[in-house]
Protein backbone atom coordinates (compact mmCIF):
# COMPACT_ATOMS: atom_id res chain seq x y z
CA UNK A 1 0.00 0.00 0.00
CA UNK A 2 1.12 3.20 -0.99
CA UNK A 3 2.16 5.81 1.96
CA UNK A 4 -0.41 8.71 2.44
CA UNK A 5 0.69 11.90 0.87
CA UNK A 6 0.18 15.48 1.56
CA UNK A 7 -0.07 18.07 -0.75
CA UNK A 8 -0.29 21.89 -0.39
CA UNK A 9 -3.44 24.21 -1.78
CA UNK A 10 -2.30 27.29 -2.51
CA UNK A 11 -3.03 28.01 -5.98
CA UNK A 12 -5.03 26.83 -8.81
CA UNK A 13 -1.98 24.80 -10.32
CA UNK A 14 -2.10 22.75 -6.90
CA UNK A 15 -5.94 21.84 -7.32
CA UNK A 16 -4.85 20.70 -10.79
CA UNK A 17 -2.14 18.36 -8.88
CA UNK A 18 -4.91 16.96 -6.16
CA UNK A 19 -6.82 15.75 -8.71
CA UNK A 20 -4.14 14.18 -10.06
CA UNK A 21 -2.96 12.39 -7.97
CA UNK A 22 -5.95 11.63 -6.42
CA UNK A 23 -7.17 10.03 -9.62
CA UNK A 24 -3.74 8.32 -9.52
CA UNK A 25 -4.67 7.04 -6.26
CA UNK A 26 -8.58 6.08 -7.15
CA UNK A 27 -7.06 3.96 -9.86
CA UNK A 28 -4.50 2.05 -7.78
CA UNK A 29 -7.54 1.72 -4.94
CA UNK A 30 -9.32 0.00 -7.96
CA UNK A 31 -12.60 2.14 -7.87
CA UNK A 32 -14.52 2.17 -11.45
CA UNK A 33 -14.23 5.07 -13.95
CA UNK A 34 -17.47 6.43 -12.72
CA UNK A 35 -16.20 6.53 -8.30
CA UNK A 36 -12.98 7.51 -9.90
CA UNK A 37 -15.10 10.41 -11.43
CA UNK A 38 -16.80 11.33 -8.45
CA UNK A 39 -13.68 11.33 -6.18
CA UNK A 40 -12.19 13.39 -8.19
CA UNK A 41 -14.50 15.94 -8.26
CA UNK A 42 -14.80 16.30 -4.99
CA UNK A 43 -11.59 16.47 -4.09
CA UNK A 44 -11.58 19.43 -6.74
CA UNK A 45 -14.64 21.26 -4.78
CA UNK A 46 -13.17 20.65 -1.44
CA UNK A 47 -9.71 22.12 -2.71
CA UNK A 48 -11.18 24.89 -4.35
CA UNK A 49 -13.03 25.48 -0.85
CA UNK A 50 -9.93 25.37 0.88
CA UNK A 51 -8.52 27.89 -1.53
CA UNK A 52 -11.48 30.35 -2.03
CA UNK A 53 -12.67 30.40 1.93
CA UNK A 54 -9.79 29.86 3.55
CA UNK A 55 -6.84 31.34 1.39
CA UNK A 56 -5.04 27.58 1.28
CA UNK A 57 -4.97 24.48 3.16
CA UNK A 58 -3.68 21.36 2.77
CA UNK A 59 -4.81 17.17 1.37
CA UNK A 60 -3.86 14.29 2.79
CA UNK A 61 -4.88 11.21 0.26
CA UNK A 62 -4.55 8.17 1.96
CA UNK A 63 -6.10 4.61 0.90
CA UNK A 64 -7.49 2.39 3.59
CA UNK A 65 -8.75 -0.92 4.17
CA UNK A 66 -11.68 -1.67 6.24
CA UNK A 67 -10.70 -5.32 6.49
CA UNK A 68 -13.31 -6.01 3.35
CA UNK A 69 -12.72 -3.61 0.68
CA UNK A 70 -10.11 -1.05 -0.06
CA UNK A 71 -10.97 2.73 -0.23
CA UNK A 72 -9.48 6.20 -0.48
CA UNK A 73 -9.82 8.49 2.10
CA UNK A 74 -9.30 12.14 1.64
CA UNK A 75 -8.86 15.25 4.41
CA UNK A 76 -8.80 18.56 3.46
CA UNK A 77 -7.61 20.96 6.22
CA UNK A 78 -7.07 24.56 6.66
CA UNK A 79 -6.69 27.39 9.10
CA UNK A 80 -9.16 29.86 7.68
CA UNK A 81 -11.46 31.85 9.66
CA UNK A 82 -14.09 28.21 10.10
CA UNK A 83 -17.82 27.86 9.45
CA UNK A 84 -20.50 29.40 11.95
CA UNK A 85 -23.27 27.18 10.73
CA UNK A 86 -22.19 23.61 9.47
CA UNK A 87 -26.25 22.86 8.14
CA UNK A 88 -26.28 26.04 6.20
CA UNK A 89 -22.94 25.43 4.83
CA UNK A 90 -24.28 21.55 3.56
CA UNK A 91 -27.33 23.11 2.23
CA UNK A 92 -27.61 23.17 -1.75
CA UNK A 93 -27.26 26.35 -3.16
CA UNK A 94 -26.26 28.21 -0.12
CA UNK A 95 -22.82 29.89 -0.45
CA UNK A 96 -20.64 33.21 1.09
CA UNK A 97 -19.16 33.37 -2.37
CA UNK A 98 -19.21 33.78 -6.12
CA UNK A 99 -20.25 29.90 -6.53
CA UNK A 100 -23.18 27.74 -7.11
CA UNK A 101 -23.24 26.62 -3.23
CA UNK A 102 -22.58 23.08 -4.22
CA UNK A 103 -19.06 22.21 -2.98
CA UNK A 104 -19.70 20.29 0.22
CA UNK A 105 -23.06 19.40 -0.49
CA UNK A 106 -22.30 18.40 -3.88
CA UNK A 107 -19.07 16.37 -1.74
CA UNK A 108 -20.92 14.87 0.63
CA UNK A 109 -23.60 13.66 -2.14
CA UNK A 110 -20.32 11.80 -4.48
CA UNK A 111 -18.63 10.10 -1.77
CA UNK A 112 -19.31 7.30 0.59
CA UNK A 113 -18.65 9.37 3.94
CA UNK A 114 -18.65 12.10 5.04
CA UNK A 115 -17.39 14.42 7.70
CA UNK A 116 -17.37 17.97 8.44
CA UNK A 117 -15.46 19.62 11.42
CA UNK A 118 -15.51 23.88 11.79
CA UNK A 119 -15.81 26.73 14.09
CA UNK A 120 -15.44 30.37 13.72
CA UNK A 121 -11.95 30.86 14.39
CA UNK A 122 -11.04 27.24 14.18
CA UNK A 123 -10.02 25.96 10.65
CA UNK A 124 -11.56 23.56 8.83
CA UNK A 125 -11.55 19.84 8.44
CA UNK A 126 -13.32 17.73 6.06
CA UNK A 127 -12.95 13.82 5.55
CA UNK A 128 -14.01 12.07 2.96
CA UNK A 129 -13.84 8.48 2.01
CA UNK A 130 -14.95 6.25 -1.14
CA UNK A 131 -14.94 2.44 -0.99
CA UNK A 132 -14.13 0.26 -3.33
CA UNK A 133 -16.87 -2.26 -4.93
Amino acid sequence: MTAPAELPIHGNSDIVLVRQRVRTAAVEVGLSLVDQTKVVTAASELARNALVYAGGGQVRIEVVHNGVRRGLRLAFSDDGPGIPDLDQALTDGWTTGGGLGLGLSGSRRLMDEFELKSAPGEGTLVTVTKWAR
